[in-house]
């Protein structure tokens, strides 16, 4: 660890890319009107922010006091220490399922104890530079992921959305779950229906009508009054979690031994690589909105620390969240010190509104999450999905479907992998090979044959055959590339294998040309190579491919120069 922290510090680059963009932003100077905007910014998410922290708490199994815990201590860390200069962090959605199995399996302190895992899993893979491979998750692989998350959402809230009452525990899969909830249809609450219906309806309509205003939190506050002034008979915060705390709790660790760590560590690195993703999807979506460009591996950093320093106040799982941080960059926000401000307003609306917050009813948290499940769901892209490819509407129902009816990161591991296959299948598909005769080379006999004339040896005199390979030549080509070079019948004295279309190569397809050059020197044919660049050239001489047996050549001529291909 001092010889990664010796070369961060001595190498210029690398010091820039684990440099806080706060330290780059303050840099830059920080005056008056810069202060003036991200307080603006930093209020109006806080706005936002309140309510839904609360929602997803709650929608997590965990109390809505740990949402607010999430994001004052994480949302400020995230945003102090983040590679992007907009990024908010705090409670997500995404997290909803993930977390509600992990305290259902484990509890809440063996959440916790995940989540600080998975932040030192998150420290780790920033450090090692590892966060630009995120990036190349397919993107039905997301889209199919973000669906499913939002019918997960949603499913979880039908309960409070309708005041129903089950026998007993509300089952975690999702097919038990809507049995259950049907089954219990007959205890529907009319007031609950309602103030979830004028929850969403309010927040609808100020979308439309009044963007600018906060509809989330004007949405809450009207139903929370509803309740209170009429007495309405529905479940609160306070009846069913007694309020929530008017201070931070001091820091704690969490109750841990070796075997605990050991039972957690599969949640652990579920909450880091879906941290991870969401995270630098927002971060992306940031770069897009604002022009600015962050630095993926400091940004996983910054989560990681989050996800250490939460837990310790009673926090749960934080990550970047998209809605919040584009909130903030259409506020006006300018450095992260909006986001630190976000986490202190949110401190100050815990502080002072902590007895109001008990009249909130569960039902209008539902319809908060009801709006952002509909949200997070990409519907446009889904559909376009499902038009257009065929292998990756697979991808895209397999990811979909797992995610839904089986395991988050089964349905990611199973839409990678697919996804990958088929990336493989498409350029093994792009690879060609032509095959034709130098005719410029040909001896042709004095009695005018249309072929060479076989010498003493068995070899057409002077015939050499071109082998023109295009596409990347790698492990998944390989056979294809090997079987036709392996069709040469009759071995020329020379054969030309023309490389100068190959971007790059690998072992396996390195491997598999040596056996078809082999071959063809046991026969005795001279064996050329033309156009090779230096990655493939090194890759061919690591498998034995080198100057002893064949005679490399730059590419001198137009490939197709004298040669009549087949």
């Amino acid at each position: 660890m001092n010889s990664q922290g010796a070369q961060l510090g001595s190498h210029p680059v690398l010091r820039e890319a684990f440099t806080p963009k706060l330290i780059s932003a303050l840099r830059e100077g920080y005056g008056l009107s810069r202060l003036r905007a991200d307080a603006l910014s930093g209020l109006t998410v806080a706005i936002v922010a309140l309510p839904l922290s609360m929602a997803i708490a709650i929608a997590s199994g965990a109390t809505p006091a740990a949402g607010l815990f999430t994001a004052i201590v994480g949302g400020f860390l995230v945003s102090a220490l983040s590679g992007s200069r907009h990024q908010i962090g705090g409670p997500a959605g995404a997290f909803i399922v993930l977390i509600a199995a992990t305290i259902d399996q484990h509890g809440f302190d063996g959440l916790l104890l995940a989540t600080m895992l998975a932040g030192a899993i998150l420290i780790a893979v920033g450090l090692l530079r590892l966060g630009t491979y995120i990036k190349y998750i397919p993107h039905p692989v997301l889209v199919g992921f973000t669906t499913g998350i939002a019918i997960i959402i949603f499913a979880s809230q039908i309960r409070d959305l309708f005041g129903l009452t089950l026998p007993g525990k509300e089952p975690a899969a999702l097919i038990p779950k809507l049995q259950a909830l049907t089954a219990a249809l007959g205890t529907l609450n009319p007031a609950a229906l309602g103030l979830s219906a004028l929850t969403i309806a309010t927040i609808l309509g100020l979308r439309r009508w009044r963007p600018g205003w906060p509809g989330l939190l004007i949405a809450v506050a009207l139903a929370a009054a509803a309740t209170f002034l009429l007495h309405l008979p529905v479940e609160t915060i306070g009846s069913r979690f007694g309020g929530i705390p008017r201070a931070l709790p001091a820091p704690q660790l969490p109750a841990f031994s070796l075997d605990k760590l050991v039972a957690v560590l599969p949640a652990a690195l579920s909450i880091a690589v879906l941290g991870g993703i969401e995270s630098l999807l927002s971060a992306v979506v940031a770069d897009g909105m604002s022009g600015r460009r962050h630095r993926s591996n400091m940004e996983l950093v910054a989560q990681g620390v989050a996800n250490i320093g939460s837990p310790l106040f009673g926090g749960i799982c934080v990550t970047g969240t998209i809605a919040r941080t584009a909130t903030n960059i259409r506020a006006g926000g300018a450095t992260p010190v909006a986001g630190m401000l976000h986490a202190a307003f949110v401190l100050l609306f815990m502080l002072v509104a902590a007895p109001l917050a008990s009249h909130i009813p569960l039902a209008a948290l539902a319809g908060v999450l009801a709006v952002v499940a509909w949200n997070m769901a990409e519907k446009a892209a889904f559909v376009a999905i499902l038009r257009h490819s065929r292998a990756d509407s697979l991808v895209l129902l397999a990811t979909f479907l797992l995610v839904v009816f089986e395991d988050l990161m089964v349905g990611i591991g199973v839409g990678v992998v697919l996804g990958s296959l088929i990336f493989m299948h498409r350029m093994a598909n792009i690879v060609t090979v032509e095959a034709g005769m130098d005719a410029a080379l040909v001896d042709y006999d004095e009695a005018g044959e249309d072929e060479p004339q076989a010498n003493g040896n068995g070899k057409r005199n002077g015939e050499a055959f071109h082998y023109r390979i295009t596409g990347p030549l790698f492990f998944g080509a390989s056979t294809h590339v090997a079987t036709v070079l392996d069709r040469v019948g009759p071995f020329p004295e020379r054969i030309v294998l023309d490389l100068s279309g190959v971007p790059f190569a690998d072992s396996s397809a390195a491997v598999s040309l040596k056996t078809v050059i082999d071959k063809a020197l046991h026969h005795g044919s001279a064996v050329e190579i033309r156009g090779a660049g230096r990655q493939v050239r090194a890759v061919l001489g690591h498998e034995g491919i080198d100057e002893r047996f064949v005679t490399f050549r730059d590419t001198e001529r137009r490939p197709s120069e004298g040669v009549v291909w087949g």
